[in-house]
């Protein structure tokens, strides 16, 4: 099937979906330094602004993949929803659901949609998309007529150390279609599996450290976890310092990309994680080329899907359309 790719980002959903021979037929992202990734991995430059592009131009298709900017629905962004103008891109997104009638959307974004606004803003949505949802049909009559269905997954279910949850909504233009979210699995790699010993990083500042060792004390179990090989500090502040120490990372977001503080640090091997770790807690294969800036590379990881969800998911949508 045919697929497009808006706010395409560094490419998440196209290497999952190429994974299964799928054929990307548009992409388009408003970062600059997003594309440059892009580029180096798909030949394709799609530096678009699509509240100005002419749907008209977009070739048809069956499957809409869209991670709408998260960050006005997201705690980290303040979460200003529609009044932000990345909030109303949604409404870019139905207008080309409207023209070109994809058998197929796959959208995701932050789990803080579901209650942002009192769960205002995620009926909103729901309002608009659904004739269905999760099987149930709506009363709404003006819709654009999809079979619905959402859930929130971890990344850590789906055999990826990291601690993200993300909130997933499928459509179908075929109504008798009964569509079910993967089944979580054991988590059989971790992060002692993705970590290296020596690898590239950014050096932490003397300050930082003594905010790490000042909120480490504190921890009721800190003889216990000192030592830990995998323990993770992130969010360092003069105010918090958070920590994991259970061999998954946290959250990987696009705060990362605003200073090293943001990035989880190795507090036993004194340093941060690299970017190729980084690459791998979100299921990007070994071989993907990144563009020459560090800090935006850091912000777009943090911005990207994990991949191996986007499979997962992808994997039951074909499953779903067979039966």
């Amino acid at each position: 099937m045919r697929f497009i790719d808006l706010f395409c980002g560094i490419g998440g959903f196209r290497v999952a979906l190429e994974n299964f021979n799928q054929k990307c037929v548009f992409s388009a992202d408003n970062n600059k330094f997003a594309c440059e990734s892009y580029y180096k991995n798909f030949n394709e430059f799609p530096f678009i602004d699509i509240k100005k592009y002419d749907f008209n131009k977009i070739p048809d298709f069956e499957i809409l993949c869209a991670g709408f900017p998260c960050q006005p629905f997201s705690i980290a962004g303040y979460r200003k929803g529609f009044k932000d103008p990345r909030g109303t891109l949604f409404f870019d997104i139905v207008k080309i659901i409207e023209k070109k009638k994809p058998k197929i959307i796959f959208l995701e974004n932050v789990k803080g949609l579901l209650s942002h606004n009192e769960g205002k803003t995620f009926k909103t949505i729901i309002k608009i998309l659904a004739k269905k949802e999760n099987g149930i049909k709506l009363n709404n009559k003006k819709n654009l007529g999809y079979n619905i269905f959402w859930k929130v997954l971890n990344s850590k279910d789906y055999n990826i150390p990291q601690n993200r949850e993300r909130l997933f909504i499928i459509g179908f233009e075929d109504q008798s279609i009964k569509f079910k979210f993967p089944e979580k699995e054991k988590l059989k790699i971790k992060l002692e599996n993705i970590i290296k010993k020596k690898e590239e990083s950014k050096i932490i500042s003397k300050q930082s450290k003594n905010y790490i060792k000042k909120f480490l004390l504190k921890k009721k179990n800190y003889k216990i976890i000192k030592n830990l090989k995998y323990l993770v500090a992130n969010e360092v502040r003069k105010s918090r310092c958070h920590f994991r120490y259970d061999n998954i990372s946290p959250c990987l977001t696009t705060k990362m990309g605003t200073g090293g503080n943001n990035v989880p640090y190795l507090v036993n091997y004194d340093r941060f994680f690299s970017i190729r770790e980084l690459l791998q807690l979100q299921g990007f294969p070994k071989n993907f080329k990144l563009c020459d800036s560090y800090n935006e590379n850091l912000k777009q990881i943090g911005n990207s899907v994990t991949i191996n969800v986007i499979s997962k998911i992808f994997k039951n949508i074909l499953y779903s359309l067979k039966y």
